[in-house]
């Protein structure tokens, strides 16, 4: 599997000002869904392989969840409360995956707009690049938690390629019919 391309850097407007970012998305008032769906991965069952972190080849693992009824689109947000400089981390940001769509395969490109497996948006990570950017803990850190949550929403966002995490949610806000997550843990022992 070739390592994913990281398109684009943008060295400001991440959208990560504002006070309500420590929450994880899944927590947020307006992304609370009384639906659950299930959240799986090929890639990983709780600890994130090496192959995923940005220590190593910084691939997309696979994510897979359950179709929901009525469902337009769905979104994933996968975030890290574990950092310590930006409360959470976000590591990636995909949104208007297509309703027939119930699975992200392994390796993803880091383009604001994929076209396969199906036409879908990918949005700004903390760090400020597009696409999955995996677990780059401090080495010697302990474990950090990776929520890779996922949204089923009522609607297409009506945004952009390559927006930031704030807007998206913001977009959702009000359109989730069901939303779940899977958590990894990554560690990265010290040298």
């Amino acid at each position: 599997m070739a390592r994913k391309a990281k398109s684009k850097t943008r060295a400001s407007g991440n959208g990560l000002d504002d006070a309500r970012t420590h929450e994880l998305s899944l927590m947020r008032t307006g992304l609370r869904a009384a639906e659950t769906l299930e959240v799986a991965s090929g890639t990983f069952d709780s600890e994130i392989p090496e192959a995923q972190s940005e220590y190593a080849e910084g691939i997309s693992p696979e994510i897979s969840w359950t179709s929901v009824e009525g469902a337009r689109s769905y979104a994933l947000i996968l975030e890290d409360p574990d950092a310590k400089e930006v409360i959470p981390f976000v590591h990636w940001v995909a949104y208007n995956i297509p309703a027939e769509l119930t699975t992200l395969p392994e390796g993803l490109d880091g383009e604001e707009e994929l076209l396969e497996p199906a036409r879908i948006f990918q949005g700004l990570t903390s760090r400020g690049t597009v696409g999955y950017f995996g677990p780059r803990p401090p080495e010697g850190d302990p474990p950090h938690h990776y929520h890779f949550q996922v949204f089923a929403l009522d609607r297409r966002l009506d945004l952009p390629p390559g927006a930031v995490r704030d807007d998206v949610v913001q977009a959702m806000s009000g359109h989730v019919l069901a939303a779940g997550e899977l958590v990894g843990t990554y560690q990265r022992a010290a040298p």
